[in-house]
């Protein structure tokens, strides 16, 4: 399973001119996803006829998920009032802040809806990749050959249930606004539903998506004045600090004795992955429906110290969690210092 980091970019709205006023623009609010769509997969399910506890770690990981269960219904303050166009993050981390196209932008009506898209933006694909991971941890449950370790895929099976749940609700609710999936995040959960492999799996969501999620979940608790999604975002960050930690434990010892061909799939697709991630956040379907010059707007994030610093964030955990299990190979410790983010070996691991 090789990532590629060439996606197809989204059809280009009308872009002004550098010299030319941001002020009316002509705003699009995006439709919400609908109806279903199918990706072929194809993977052993296996039986495991012995119920003996083979992993204590695992089984104590099982117990204390069991615990942590919470109602998403009940359990938050849903009737906290929102106003998605308010500064409920700080503007600086909006990537065209303090440049000319934001000094150009309608104080009343534009930036509250940039505000509002953006915030939309991030949380529906927090949405997306919570059914992402609903739906590779089933598979999960299926393929894993020990019995320990599917009762605990099992309850994170009902964790990221209770995740789509919460974040649909909120986006529904008090953003009132959905976007697609983010085709680069949409790539990459494709790739991990079709592994055939079981410790493939694990990688891709467990290390990798999962990873990156908690670390996300982390910017937006530590940023967001909204009291509702820093609860929301609290609650789910509890669950994933679990699952990430099921991922390391799992496969902790399981690269040791692979051939070269198979550790260097492994580390192509960390690499590939990696640069998928961190390309995502370029945020072109929000300029896009907002008017602004796409293509512009993807350079000025690019550059923009805060989305530089968001992005590197992202990788706090896949990097010392990939050397944990024995995956900083030369290959891919390359690839984490080209994408900036080889600092990150130091810190803690999960588990």
């Amino acid at each position: 399973m090789i990532v590629s980091d060439a996606v197809s970019s989204p059809a280009r709205a009308p872009q002004p001119t550098a010299d030319s006023p941001a002020i009316g623009l002509p705003i699009r609010m995006p439709v919400a996803p609908s109806g279903t769509s199918s990706v072929p997969v194809a993977f052993d399910t296996i039986y495991t006829w012995t119920y003996d506890v083979e992993r204590p770690d695992l089984r104590q990981l099982y117990e204390k998920s069991k615990d942590m269960q919470w109602n998403a219904r009940t359990l938050l303050p849903w009737e906290t009032n929102v106003d998605p166009e308010a500064e409920n993050t700080p503007d600086q981390a909006l990537p065209i802040f303090g440049t000319y196209l934001w000094d150009k932008l309608d104080k009343k009506r534009e930036i509250p809806k940039l505000r509002q898209l953006g915030t939309s933006w991030m949380l529906s694909n927090f949405l997306h990749g919570e059914q992402g991971a609903l739906l590779a941890t089933s598979q999960i449950v299926a393929a894993v050959p020990n019995p320990d370790a599917k009762l605990y895929a099992s309850t994170q099976v009902m964790d990221e249930a209770r995740h789509v749940e919460a974040y649909d609700r909120y986006l529904r609710e008090k953003v009132e606004v959905t976007f697609p999936i983010s085709p680069h995040l949409r790539k990459l959960l494709d790739q991990i539903l079709q592994e055939t492999r079981w410790d493939m799996k694990y990688l891709g969501m467990q290390i990798m998506v999962e990873g990156l999620a908690l670390a996300a979940f982390g910017f937006i608790s530590q940023t967001s004045q909204e009291p509702l999604i820093r609860e929301i975002v609290k609650m789910i960050m509890q669950d994933e600090a679990r699952h990430v930690a099921f991922g390391v434990l799992s496969l902790k010892g399981v690269y040791e004795d692979m051939t070269a061909s198979e550790l260097r799939e492994r580390e192509e697709f960390i690499v590939g992955a990696s640069r998928l991630m961190y390309d995502r956040f370029m945020m072109e379907e929000v300029w896009e429906h907002m008017g602004l010059p796409v293509a512009e707007c993807v350079e000025i994030a690019k550059a923009s110290e805060s989305m530089k610093l968001f992005r590197s964030l992202l990788f706090s955990k896949i990097v010392p969690n990939t050397k944990r299990l024995g995956l900083l190979t030369p290959a891919v410790r390359k690839g984490f210092e080209e994408l900036g983010v080889l600092h990150y070996e130091s810190w803690d691991a999960s588990a």
